[in-house]
């Protein structure tokens, strides 16, 4: 399940404010909040009673706070890895080290007397100097990673790269955070960020419930808005498409046959859900929506060719329903389109078919939706096993 998180920066907002975006992110459930410490000017006397106070207001509502600071931010407030004093005085939950120090250095920060959590840069530091610290010893619970974020177009992770990395941390189970960018026309940020703060370049334009889908789908645990203030209605949709939607049986039929069903983990597929947001065409029938959007589980065997990705298992549950065929025009299905088999091949009827490469149109598939571009994306990480929510 994903942790939602906001960024907030204290020296461009006055912690007044700021306290009015945790109340309303807080309804929509989000628990953790991140902030940069060292970009922010000042005394040190001025700096920590800055966050000080942030951190009492994110308390407030039940937030935890990540500060994101660095070795010369450190020594600016006379803290040194051995000694994080100054962090626990002002009710620090999470350090975020933008910069690390040495292995040795490290794991005295992470055996801190104060309980302080410390989380790793997972966009610089190499995943196995992360892996070499839990192998020292350290309480594992305390380790966190989270990637930069990126206020420069064209200057963010690359995606295969933000892929790379996480599938190499996830074996240690630890939280991994990344960011979305907000799309509100007067969001604000570090170093003068107009063009939101996102991890991964390519999603930096997408929709932010697809950018956090996309994320949690390739293996980020804690997903944040890089900028603030995000809409209540990017922080509705982004809840809404991170939470994680229980089994629906719409007969008891139904639930026998999945629960018996020898190729499921029944278990194991509420933690496997991406979700996928389709435009249906046409006026679908009522069977059609039903299979569409109230099956469950729709998920991919492992066996489909490259063509297109299948859900099978609807065919048996309404082998007695019917699927009229409708005509399309087309010669080929394309890329994106969501199709269903019909009665003009009864055997495979309530098959639900998203195309992959451009398919032959034989007249056994009906056109249900189609999946925008970006969209698709999804699709770069949905694995085999993985349950396909269509929103």
């Amino acid at each position: 399940m994903s942790t939602f998180g906001v960024s907030v920066y204290p020296d461009l907002r006055p912690v007044s404010e700021i306290a009015d975006y945790f109340a309303l992110a807080a309804t929509y459930g989000f628990t953790r909040v991140f902030s940069s410490m060292f970009s922010v000017k000042g005394t040190p006397t001025e700096v920590l009673a800055l966050f000080r106070e942030l951190n009492a207001s994110a308390h407030e509502h039940h937030m935890e706070v990540s500060l994101d600071i660095n070795p010369s931010c450190m020594t600016r407030l006379s803290a040194t890895p051995q000694d994080l004093s100054v962090f626990a005085e002002i009710g620090c939950d999470i350090l975020r080290m933008d910069g690390a120090y040495g292995e040795d250095d490290n794991v005295a920060m992470l055996m801190n007397e104060y309980g302080i959590r410390i989380e790793y840069n997972a966009s610089a530091l190499e995943p196995e100097a992360i892996v070499r610290l839990a192998e020292r010893g350290v309480d594992i619970s305390r380790l966190l990673a989270c990637h930069n974020f990126y206020p420069q177009r064209y200057t963010g992770f690359r995606w295969d790269k933000f892929r790379e990395v996480n599938a190499r941390l996830t074996p240690l189970e630890i939280p991994i955070g990344a960011f979305v960018a907000s799309h509100n026309p007067i969001s604000h940020g570090v170093w003068d960020a107009t063009e939101g703060l996102p991890t991964v370049e390519r999603l930096r334009d997408y929709p932010a419930d697809l950018q956090a889908r996309i994320l949690a789908a390739a293996g980020a645990t804690d997903i944040f808005f890089g900028n603030a203030y995000a809409t209540e209605a990017e922080l509705a949709s982004v809840s809404e498409a991170l939470s994680v939607k229980g089994p629906h049986f719409l007969s008891e039929e139904h639930e026998r046959m999945v629960k018996r069903n020898d190729y499921l983990n029944f278990d194991a597929l509420s933690t496997r859900q991406k979700k996928v947001r389709i435009e249906p065409v046409y006026d679908l029938s009522e069977v059609e929506r039903t299979i569409l959007f109230d099956f469950y589980p729709h998920l991919d065997m492992g066996d489909s060719s490259e063509w297109i990705w299948r859900s099978r298992m609807p065919r048996v549950l309404f082998a007695q329903e019917t699927i009229v065929p409708r005509r399309y025009a087309g010669d080929y299905f394309r890329v994106g389109d969501v199709v269903m088999v019909n009665d003009n091949y009864k055997h495979y009827a309530g098959e639900v078919q998203v195309v992959l490469m451009p398919i032959r149109n034989d007249g056994t598939r009906n056109l249900v939706a189609r999946i925008n571009p970006e969209e698709m994306t999804m699709f770069d990480v949905i694995e085999d096993g993985d349950v396909v929510i269509f929103m």
